[in-house]
């Protein structure tokens, strides 16, 4: 992959970092990337280890979790407010990323992780994809980078 690819791919990845609320599809992100939309899907996987969608649902289930944590906003409007159109769809992505359904997670405590800066607990909460030998991989990191 040329680095100039990279710097594109890296603009749109920045685009769903900054806009995940707004309604962001693979043409859209395509046009930010200047690329075809086949491409640009194609060439985001192979650089950042999973598509521009589990991406964005990655940033919005983030997010989410700090939004939820908070506990002045219902799940419906959390959901609508981070950028998703579906409660199902936001429920079910929710569940497969953090292991407890939006609900369960805004009715626990959080009171331990209140001192933690929102910079660390961002990294510390960052939802995992799945275990790979026995070590989480979180969403986002190339195979190679998951390795030890």
């Amino acid at each position: 992959m040329m680095l100039e690819d990279l710097v594109r791919l890296r603009r749109a990845r920045d685009t769903m970092d900054r806009d995940y609320a707004k309604p962001l599809d693979v043409p859209t992100l395509a046009a930010v990337a200047l690329m075809s939309p086949g491409h640009f899907s194609r060439s985001f996987r192979a650089a950042f280890g999973e598509t521009p969608y589990s991406y964005l649902m990655t940033r919005r289930v983030e997010r989410a979790k700090a939004l939820l944590r908070r506990g002045d906003l219902s799940v419906t409007e959390v959901c609508f407010a981070v950028g998703c159109t579906s409660l199902g769809s936001f429920s079910s992505r929710f569940t497969e990323l953090v292991g407890e359904t939006p609900s369960a997670y805004r009715a626990r405590r959080h009171e331990a992780g209140a001192a933690i800066p929102a910079c660390v607990a961002k990294v510390l909460t960052r939802p995992v994809k799945n275990v790979r030998n026995g070590t989480p991989v979180r969403i986002g990191e190339a195979e190679s980078e998951a390795r030890p």
